[in-house]
């Protein structure tokens, strides 16, 4: 297995890595410097067509346009590379944090706990409609579906858990939690992850320097080094989805001195797996 950094960014929380597959490009955020990024593996091209306050995740539109999910609950479009509107979508004092698309064009959004509060998570139907599906979150974190359409993945990373539900994709309803995986003497805390085509599910560990592979029952597979401490998230792309790229947190992308020139930068694992195209939103804001 082959590590590669593939564009030096420094980012303070690089996150949300996504394939865009019509531009062909690899779209993530660094949520702390509010920009966000996106890369053209053909070229070499990197560039940041969004830099604003706070940015922490996007979903790809049915259009393929973005949803860029920001802070205050706040919600905009990226459209031609460039940010429009914010509408309002929850009360909420913290910013967004992990999110994904649902089969039906919904998307679960997570926002981070306050002083007053745990965090929440959010389902967002196309109608712009908000539901509540989880309080009292320490980190909501990564998500996914299993290749049938019945689970859905959600990670709480203080408790070192990723869940599973029953989900419902003609309603968006999920039910029934379970521990899908605990791993507290794994490296790091689970943050982002990824499911492949053949279901297997990839997890980043914050703090732990790796990726960590598990099958469709929990069980761990196999990890993959990463050579800097914080990584992300993950997320499949290229012309065949064989690539998986790595982000990556702790930089400055301000310049300013870092012990670990890594940090922040994002990466590319070559590993035997491809991935699925990611599910588009399609919610409609006013």
């Amino acid at each position: 297995m082959t590590v590669t950094r593939v564009v030096d960014t420094s980012c303070r929380l690089g996150e949300g890595p996504v394939w865009h597959p019509e531009e062909k490009r690899l779209y993530w955020v660094d949520i702390e410097g509010g920009r966000l990024h996106r890369y053209d593996p053909e070229t070499g091209a990197h560039d940041c067509p969004v830099e604003t306050s706070v940015i922490a995740g996007v979903t790809i539109q049915r259009d393929g346009s973005l949803l860029a999910f920001m802070d205050r609950g706040r919600v905009g479009r990226v459209v031609g590379g460039e940010l429009t509107g914010a509408t309002e979508i929850v009360d909420s004092p913290t910013r967004f944090n992990d999110v994904i698309a649902d089969p039906a064009g919904r998307v679960f959004c997570g926002t981070m706990p306050s002083d007053a509060a745990g965090g929440r998570l959010f389902r967002l139907d196309t109608d712009g409609t908000v539901t509540t599906v989880e309080t009292g979150v320490g980190i909501p974190n990564g998500m996914g579906f299993t290749r049938d359409r019945d689970r859905f993945y959600f990670t709480e990373t203080e408790a070192h858990t990723i869940y599973r539900y029953a989900y419902d994709e003609e309603t968006g309803a999920v039910a029934d939690r379970e521990r899908f995986v605990e791993s507290p003497e794994t490296p790091g805390l689970p943050d982002g992850m990824t499911v492949d085509s053949a279901g297997n599910i990839w997890s980043a560990r914050w703090e732990g320097s790796c990726v960590v592979k598990y099958d469709t029952d929990g069980t761990e597979l196999d990890r993959f080094d990463v050579p800097t401490e914080k990584v992300t998230s993950v997320a499949f792309g290229g012309a065949d989805l064989d690539s998986l790229y790595v982000t990556t947190a702790g930089g400055d992308p301000d310049g300013g001195a870092d012990e670990d020139e890594d940090a922040g930068a994002l990466f590319r694992l070559d590993v035997a797996a491809t991935g699925r195209p990611e599910f588009r939103s399609d919610v409609r804001l006013d």
